[in-house]
């Protein structure tokens, strides 16, 4: 059997190292157009800040040690331009030679992830315009920065990568003001969460430009301008561009399979395509959202991870399923963790969804031990059934703990009643003995 797989990072990789475990005798190809297979990508904003110091800390698995290790055939810097779904084989472009070649296969796994928003207005080709999706794109923007040494950045775009980038940036000693079309950040949270996110920010000296839509980048002899819907102007000496990202499924389109929402790739839950002899994972694939049942887009590297492995289970005779996605997440925004599952308010009511909340704030943990901080939670739940649709939290330490205990009351289908009872482990130095998911 032979597998070719297009696209590494999370999904493609994952696949390709569970297809090794499952099957010793499998050839297996994996093609990736940048020049790295498996990083970190989570991590790129870091880098650029100089938290991550050693660009090597970035890279997870090198093509030399999947070469090694799995006996995997990997391709760097070669892009896959076609499928030819008749004949079983797709083209392959090498970036350095531009030599053109086909590949046959026998099961094909598409990762091609997502790519960068870049709109028409911002479409300006300078060096000084940056997105921030692969190792290529951190190296560059960590290069500026350090070398040209920037007073003045903008950055559009109000999700993970977009504060992550300001954060990194203002830590960096760039004066930075991050544009946001909603009148909020994050968009899992509710406005009255988003606040929290806000006021720390602010603090740290971003500016926030909320509401505010992108009209045009114009390079000056100053450098440049970013212009505004309502007529302000921004001077930068550099444009960080994390408006947001678009399932990356041409390949799928020109092949003929079926297309899910916004274009994304249809997959069942084995992740099989339209074509029994092609599978899709990661940011570019349709997924089953895990509150609703409903399709939805959900671009987080551990569903990413999970599908690859589901992939290949099915391709080597294993009976697997993806249960679906409830976009559980956490952030670093300065000195907040902020996390968050499931459905927040504003989406459960869209959904039609009879709910409630509740809005809780415990300590970081037991108020007489030293150092306690607090955390304020809000709980979405549905009104007659009291079954969790959704968590957001925003504080210090155990952000994380508290919202994966949601998480998992949630998906294993726990309601209010049942998560109280949950036992728990206590100790003054960790948890709130008042703590609703952690009752001592």
């Amino acid at each position: 059997m032979k597998v070719v797989i297009i696209g590494g990072v999370a999904g493609g990789a994952s696949a390709a190292a569970r297809l090794r475990r499952l099957d010793e005798s499998a050839e297996i190809v994996m093609v990736e157009r940048t020049g790295y297979v498996s990083y970190a990508n989570c991590g790129l904003p870091y880098y650029v800040g100089g938290v991550i110091a050693d660009r090597a800390e970035l890279t997870l698995q090198t093509p030399e040690r999947f070469r090694e290790r799995f006996n995997i055939d990997v391709r760097v810097g070669s892009e896959v331009t076609a499928i030819n779904r008749e004949a079983k084989t797709v083209s392959v472009r090498e970036a350095e030679t531009g030599r053109i070649y086909e590949e046959p296969y026998d099961k094909l796994i598409l990762a091609p992830g997502a790519a960068p928003v870049v709109p028409v207005a911002a479409s300006l080709d300078s060096p000084r315009v940056f997105t921030l999706r692969t190792v290529e794109d951190a190296l560059a923007l960590r290069a500026f920065v350090t070398e040209k040494t920037p007073r003045r950045a903008v950055v559009v775009g109000g999700g993970f990568i977009g504060i992550e980038a300001a954060e990194n940036l203002v830590e960096m000693g760039v004066e930075t003001t991050l544009v946001q079309r909603p009148a909020q950040l994050l968009k899992p949270l509710d406005a009255d969460m988003a606040a929290f996110v806000h006021a720390e920010m602010r603090a740290h000296g971003v500016r926030l430009v909320l509401g505010g839509s992108l009209e045009a980048v114009d390079e000056e002899a100053c450098g440049l301008v970013v212009r505004l819907g309502d007529g302000e102007a921004l001077p930068a000496d550099l444009v960080v561009l994390a408006i947001g990202v678009a399932p990356e499924a041409h390949l799928a389109a020109e092949a003929g399979l079926a297309l899910g929402q916004r274009g994304s790739i249809a997959a069942d839950a084995s992740m099989r395509t339209s074509d029994p002899d092609i599978f899709a994972v990661g940011d570019a694939v349709e997924v089953t959202h895990g509150v609703t049942g409903k399709k939805a887009l959900v671009a987080l590297a551990g569903p990413a991870n999970k599908q690859g492995r589901i992939a290949a289970d099915v391709i080597c005779g294993l009976n697997s399923r993806y249960g679906g996605s409830w976009g559980s997440s956490v952030i670093k925004v300065f000195d907040l963790t902020v996390a968050s599952t499931g459905l927040n308010e504003a989406a459960a009511r869209a959904q039609g969804y009879d709910c409630d909340t509740v809005i809780l704030s415990p300590g970081s943990h037991a108020g007489y031990y030293p150092g306690a901080r607090p955390l304020t939670m809000k709980v979405v739940f549905e009104r007659d059934t009291l079954r969790l649709l959704g968590a957001q939290i925003v504080g210090a330490e155990g952000t994380d703990k508290r919202i994966d205990v949601l998480a998992c009351a949630m998906q294993l289908g726990a309601d209010g009643v049942r998560l109280k009872d949950l036992d728990l482990a206590y100790a003054p130095p960790y948890s709130s003995a008042k703590d609703p998911v952690n009752m001592a």
